[in-house]
């Protein structure tokens, strides 16, 4: 099955997607990488006001296969997390680009958007995954 890309959403080469309004940016993981991980069960995320760069690894994803790092595609601080995940892990495989988010951010440094995938450039990166 073909993996839904939310057109407007922003991709990292983890599998993270970035959806930023102004100065703010919701962050999840692509419908590829829950499907890929299968039933998650578990969600760690950071606390709020929390700092990362570029690439740090802020959250933990567990599923019945496997516990993988969820990357942050961009640079900035943790204003909110998404409680709901510690109730329904499985927002994450039933809804990536809504429900299952992960985490809202204050981007600290915009220009590190430049370095992300177009929802194409990322349909295209996934072919490329076989």
């Amino acid at each position: 099955m073909a993996s839904t890309i939310d057109q407007s959403c922003l991709y990292a080469e983890n599998h993270e997607w970035i959806r930023v309004q102004e100065d703010l940016a919701t962050v999840g993981i692509s419908d590829y990488a829950q499907d890929e991980l299968t039933d998650v069960v578990y969600v760690e995320l950071p606390e709020i006001g929390s700092t990362f760069k570029q690439g740090d690894p802020f959250a933990v994803v567990e599923s019945v296969k496997a516990a993988s790092d969820v990357f942050l595609p961009v640079a900035g601080e943790i204003v909110e997390v998404n409680a709901a995940l510690d109730d329904t892990p499985e927002a994450v495989n039933d809804d990536p680009y809504g429900r299952g988010w992960f985490v809202r951010i204050r981007v600290t440094d915009p220009e590190e958007l430049a370095t992300l995938m177009s929802p194409e450039a990322y349909a295209s990166y996934l072919q490329e995954q076989g």
